[in-house]
Formats: C-alpha cells, structure tokens, sequence
C-alpha cells in the first residue's frame, strides 16, 4: 500500500476526472469517504484489507484528488451516480461496498435510486437519517458567502479545527496536513463551501422510507460511541431501521473510527467479509 497514498487511475465521470485505484486480491470491497475528508481516512483499513480481497478506493468528485470546478456538482444525487457508473467501469456486479459518513448516503442511493447491486453493505456512522448535520455545517450552508470570504488563514486554522474535532485521538500533523490540503487554496476554498450548499437533507430523505427494501441485503452498520458529529442513538435507529442488520459499536472512537480504532474495524471487517464468503 503506497505510503503516499497517491491515487494513480482516472475515471472520467459526468463531474469530471475521479481518480481511483486498486489494491490486493480476492472478492472485491469497495470503500467510499465521506466529507469532508477523502479516500485517504481508509489507508490502514485498506492496507488490512487488501491481504485477502481486491480493494478498490476513490475520492468522491470534488474531494481529495479527484476533479474540483466551478459550476461542478458534488450533491449526494451526484455522487450515486457516479458511484454506480464506477462499478459498471470496474465491472464489478456485486462487491461488497464499506462506506462512511456522506459514503454511506452515496451507498445506498446508488443502490435504491441507480441499481447498483452488492453482496453486502457497511455504514459506518452514516449519513443516512434525519436529522443530520454538525452546527457547524448548518451555519456554513446558511452563510456559505460570509464562511468563502474568510481570509485564508482563519479558513484552514476552521478547516483544522472541523477536521480534528472528528477523531478521539489528536491526528498527526501529516494526517491532518493531508486531510485540509484539498479544501485550501482558491479552488480548494471554493469547493469545500460548494460541497456544503449542494448538500442537504432531502437528499437522504429520498431514500430513507425506503430502508425496508434492504432486508435481504446483508448489511453491518458500525459506529463511534463517542460520535461527536452523529450521536450513537442515530446508529441504534438505523438498525432499527434496516430488517435483520446487525450493529457493532466501538467504545473509545469518534467520527472518525477509521483512525480512532483502524485495527478494530479492520478485524470486524474481516470478519464479516469471510462471513458472508460462506453464505
């Protein structure tokens, strides 16, 4: 796994240049970010992963290294499309998909809305019942032209501070320095407030009566207990929600459980993943 993690394949998409790429051997999983982060949360859950099973990973467009422009949508509608165009690019029929956060929102629109067909589904601390949305990302898509006009500096030092409140464990200053770099510049800047506006609710209140279509779908939802940003009762509805899912929680981690718990998750994934080989 590069250390780097430098995405070295493209896919041209209907909101320009996504870049992907794939790693290990085996039945294929399919991990999906959320925001506002990138492909780089899963590094070690991949590294994990990829022992057993071909990994693919991708930044969402307009995130991490995929293509951000002006006029560019990054919605939730948007991104399931994608998302179901790349499996058909990767011919892949029936991977099992791993998602996180807006991914999971991504996830099941692809899967409810464009037919997008999977063995198995993950959501972990997902996106994916009303209400959602930290107070800071309801006062940023309110004041989206106040937050764009902020002088550079106070836009990362918020970036940093967002960002780090979604872990239990202080990220490293290179994790977060990677994390923040996307969304600074002027197109950078520009393409996280898109990301925000273009973001809303109705977007998963398209899907969410819709919970009881997954019922034959094995799905494994997995949650931070100390969820700052999407508190663990959203997690015990969701399953409630989903017919015979099943629910892991992970006592010491945030939002960001990929980092906070990587071995755990990577273990439960595993797990779960070999479970559904014998089904």
């Amino acid at each position: 796994m590069p250390s780097t993690w430098n995405l070295s394949r493209s896919y041209d998409s209907e909101q320009g240049e996504i870049r992907w790429d794939v790693h290990g051997e085996g039945p294929p999983v399919v991990l999906v970010h959320g925001t506002p982060f990138s492909s780089f949360v899963w590094r070690e859950v991949a590294a994990g992963l990829a022992r057993r099973h071909t990994v693919y990973v991708w930044d969402l467009a307009g995130y991490g290294q995929s293509e951000q422009r002006e006029g560019q949508d990054v919605s939730l509608a948007a991104q399931g499309r994608i998302l179901a165009r790349l499996l058909d690019h990767w011919d892949l029929d029936r991977p099992h998909l791993v998602a996180h956060d807006f991914g999971a929102a991504v996830a099941l629109r692809a899967h409810l809305l464009e037919g997008a067909r999977y063995s198995s589904l993950v959501l972990a601390d997902a996106v994916a019942l009303a209400p959602w949305g930290t107070g800071f990302f309801q006062l940023a898509t309110e004041h989206a032209e106040t937050f764009a006009a902020l002088p550079d500096p106070v836009h990362e030092g918020l970036l940093r501070g967002y960002i780090g409140w979604a872990a239990t464990r202080p990220l490293p200053a290179d994790v977060l320095d990677r994390l923040v770099a996307p969304w600074t510049g002027p197109t950078g800047k520009a393409a996280f407030y898109r990301q925000i506006v273009q973001n809303d609710q109705r977007l998963t209140d398209e899907v969410e009566p819709r919970y009881d279509e997954l019922a034959d779908l094995p799905t494994l939802i997995l949650w931070g207990e100390r969820d700052a940003w999407l508190p663990i009762a959203q997690g015990r509805e969701l399953h409630a929600r989903i017919p015979g899912s099943r629910l892991r929680t992970f006592a010491d981690a945030n939002h960001l459980l990929q980092h906070d718990a990587p071995t755990e998750v990577t273990a439960e994934l595993t797990a779960w993943l070999e479970e559904q080989a014998t089904r």
